[in-house]
C-alpha cells in the first residue's frame, strides 16, 4: 500500500493541477496548452468561489482508477517514457465519456468502416476536420477495446463468430489512426505540441494502454457484476426506449419534409414514400394515424 500511496503522490503534483498546466508539457507557453486542451473537450477542472479550483469528482475518481490500475497492473507511469501527460488525456476521456452532450459532438465524425473513415477524410478539404476523424475515431476504439470489450459496437449475440473481425484488427486500425492524428496536428499546429506527443505515444503504446484500462475494467468498472440481472434487464430497456425516441423523431421529421414537398409538387413518387414512412412511424408509434386518404 505504501507504494501506492507514494505512487499517487508522485503523480498528484503533475496529473491534479489545471489541465492545461500540465498538458503543455514541452510547449512553448501555457496559453497554447490550454488552447490545445479545450480543443479536445475541456479541462475537468473548474473554478470555485474565490476562483479556488476544484477538480470535478468524476475526473478525480477516473485519475485515481487509472493510477492505481497501472501500479497494480504492472504498467507504472515513465517506464519507458514519459507519459504522465497520456494519464491526463486518459482521464479526461474516461470522463468525457460519462457526458450525454460528448456522444452526441463526436457522433458525426464516427465511422465503424474504414471506407466510409477514409470518405470522409478524402472528401474533406479541412486539415483540422481531418484531425479530429481520425483522432475521435482512435479515441473510441480505444475505450471499445480497453473498457468495453467490443471494438465493433454490437450487441452480444448479433453477430456469429466468424463474423467478427478479430481484436487485433481493430488494434491495428487505432494505432494507424492516432498516427494520422499525429501527422495531421503537426501540419494543423506547424510545431511540436502537447497533444501531437500524446497521439505519437498511443499510437506507440496502444497495446499497453488496452491493458491498463482491461485491468482498470475488471477492478475498478465491473459494473455489471454489480448490477443484478433485474438491474441489466431495465437499464437495458432504457437504452432501447432512447433509441427508439431518437428514430422516431428522426422518422417524423424526414415524414413532415416529404409531406411538404408532395403538397407542393404533388409527384407520385412521394405518396408512396409517405405511405411507407408512416408505417415505420406506426410501428414505433402505435397512435400515429395516417392514411393516403388525408391527402
Amino acid at each position: 500500500m505504501q507504494a501506492y500511496v507514494s505512487e499517487w503522490e508522485r503523480h498528484t503534483p503533475c496529473s491534479l493541477r489545471l489541465t492545461g498546466e500540465c498538458f503543455a508539457g514541452s510547449t512553448a507557453s501555457n496559453n497554447e496548452g490550454m488552447a490545445t486542451n479545450q480543443m479536445e473537450g475541456g479541462s475537468h477542472i473548474t473554478l470555485g468561489p474565490a476562483g479556488k479550483r476544484e477538480i470535478e469528482p468524476t475526473f478525480f475518481f477516473m485519475m485515481n482508477c487509472l493510477l492505481y490500475s497501472r501500479l497494480e497492473s504492472g504498467n507504472p507511469s515513465n517506464q519507458n517514457y514519459y507519459d504522465e501527460d497520456v494519464n491526463v488525456y486518459l482521464a479526461n476521456l474516461l470522463t468525457s465519456f460519462m457526458n450525454p452532450d460528448f456522444h452526441e459532438r463526436t457522433r458525426k465524425y464516427l465511422s465503424p468502416y474504414d471506407t466510409d473513415l477514409f470518405d470522409k477524410v478524402r472528401n474533406s478539404p479541412d486539415v483540422r476536420l481531418k484531425y479530429t476523424i481520425y483522432k475521435t475515431n482512435a479515441d473510441f476504439l480505444l475505450i471499445s477495446i480497453g473498457i468495453f470489450r467490443n471494438p465493433d459496437g454490437s450487441r452480444p449475440g448479433t453477430k456469429d463468430a466468424f463474423m467478427k473481425d478479430n481484436e487485433e484488427v481493430y488494434v491495428g486500425r487505432a494505432k494507424a489512426y492516432y498516427q494520422f492524428a499525429y501527422s495531421y496536428s503537426q501540419s494543423m499546429f506547424r510545431k511540436a505540441t502537447a497533444i501531437s506527443e500524446v497521439l505519437e505515444k498511443l499510437s506507440r503504446g496502444f497495446e499497453q494502454y488496452v491493458d491498463i484500462l482491461s485491468y482498470m475494467r475488471g477492478e475498478y468498472f465491473n459494473i455489471l457484476e454489480r448490477l443484478s440481472s433485474g438491474d441489466v434487464y431495465h437499464l437495458e430497456r432504457a437504452i432501447d426506449r432512447a433509441e427508439s425516441d431518437r428514430e422516431l423523431r428522426a422518422l417524423q421529421d424526414q415524414f413532415l419534409d416529404m409531406y411538404s414537398e408532395y403538397m407542393k409538387t404533388n409527384k407520385a413518387e412521394l405518396k408512396e414514400q409517405l405511405r411507407e414512412l408512416a408505417k415505420k412511424i406506426q410501428r414505433i408509434d402505435e397512435s400515429f394515424r395516417f392514411t393516403m386518404d388525408q391527402i
